[in-house]
């Protein structure tokens, strides 16, 4: 924990949604290494998994939160080259790569659900009630929609009006 979030509930709890989303892909990196599965990693996994039944194109995975990163296409590139996803063009918009779960990666998704469920039913067990579930999200849901606002609001610089006075920053 940074020494700024000691006495900053906001700052703490950011630090904890950023070391529970790393715990949480630990996780699916150990149920994958468990089950001998290697030639997908936990992000990639995680993507198959929020794809499930759709077909979408490479943009919008991101665009529906099933990929948070900068580097999707490379991701989508490594689960079609290991037969995770099939590909194809789209037929109204060639530029447009459309993608979808082959029955390997079905196998895969149907396993993290069958991981999900198996968290589900042990939580009672870590004294965490489905009221604590809900109540946790509604907080990180306000979260987001904070943040949300937040990007919006933020002040840009202003780019400066050309005149024959401005001169450089780094002349």
């Amino acid at each position: 924990m940074s020494r700024w979030s000691v006495d900053n509930p906001y700052l703490e709890i950011i630090a904890y949604v950023e070391r529970l989303h790393r715990q949480f892909l630990e996780v699916v990196k150990l149920e994958l290494e468990g089950i001998g599965i290697h030639d997908i990693n936990n992000v990639q996994a995680m993507m198959l998994f929020n794809i499930g039944d759709a077909e979408m194109t490479v943009g919008e995975l991101t665009l529906r939160g099933c990929y948070l990163g900068s580097n999707v296409s490379y991701n989508v590139k490594k689960m079609v080259e290991n037969e995770y996803l099939a590909h194809e063009r789209s037929v109204h918009d060639r530029r447009a790569i459309h993608v979808r779960l082959t029955e390997k990666g079905i196998k895969l998704r149907d396993i993290l659900i069958a991981m999900h469920q198996r968290h589900g039913e042990m939580l009672p067990r870590a004294t965490m009630s489905a009221d604590d579930l809900q109540a946790a999200g509604v907080t990180l849901r306000r979260l987001e929609h904070f943040w949300i606002r937040a990007a919006d609001l933020v002040q840009r610089p202003q780019r400066p009006v050309s005149s024959p006075a401005a001169q450089p920053l780094f002349a």
